[in-house]
């Protein structure tokens, strides 16, 4: 059972460093379109109106996107004050509880409400109010991806931490 837990974790792993590598560029990609306004709105007195709302979901989808990545290197905040001083199977226990009580169920309605968000946006094609029609409905896809993503992720930590509170000091992070 456990070779078979590990392969899952592996595959997680892989699909978050691969998701979260990969997206991490769309932070350079919304660097240069902020380039490009600031050059061509202070050289050329020429405002681009498409940029405002292209670079708002260019952010989106980076910070979205590497959700996943982030929570699998333990990049997201976390308040260690109690846990930080627990062995190593009181850690686990109080991870455990935590992904039961919050994470899952959290993360969980965002997947479950985003699918529905998202195909009403498509069924009716939704685009921004602005200036710049830009399509809102590729957008709202990206709010059941990534949490899927972190679903898939969080799984994987949670089995981690299974394992952690059954072999306490003896876990070994690096093997598994």
């Amino acid at each position: 059972m456990r070779n078979l837990a590990h392969k899952y974790c592996f595959l997680a792993d892989t699909l978050s460093d691969w998701v979260g590598k990969t997206c991490m560029w769309s932070a350079a990609i919304g660097m240069l379109i902020m380039i490009y306004e600031v050059f061509t709105r202070y050289v050329f007195q020429m405002a681009n109106d498409w940029v405002f709302e292209t670079t708002i979901m260019i952010y989106a989808f980076h910070f979205c996107m590497c959700a996943s990545y982030a929570l699998k290197n333990g990049a997201h905040v976390a308040i260690d004050i109690i846990s930080g001083r627990c062995s190593l199977r009181t850690q686990a226990i109080l991870d455990m509880i935590s992904y039961i009580i919050f994470f899952f169920p959290s993360v969980g309605v965002v997947f479950f409400r985003g699918i529905t968000f998202a195909a009403d946006s498509w069924r009716i094609k939704e685009v921004s109010w602005s200036e710049f029609p830009a399509p809102i409905y590729l957008q709202k896809t990206i709010i059941p991806v990534m949490s899927g993503l972190l679903l898939i992720q969080g799984f994987a930590i949670f089995i981690r931490r299974i394992e952690q509170a059954i072999d306490g000091d003896n876990y070994n992070k690096e093997a598994k």
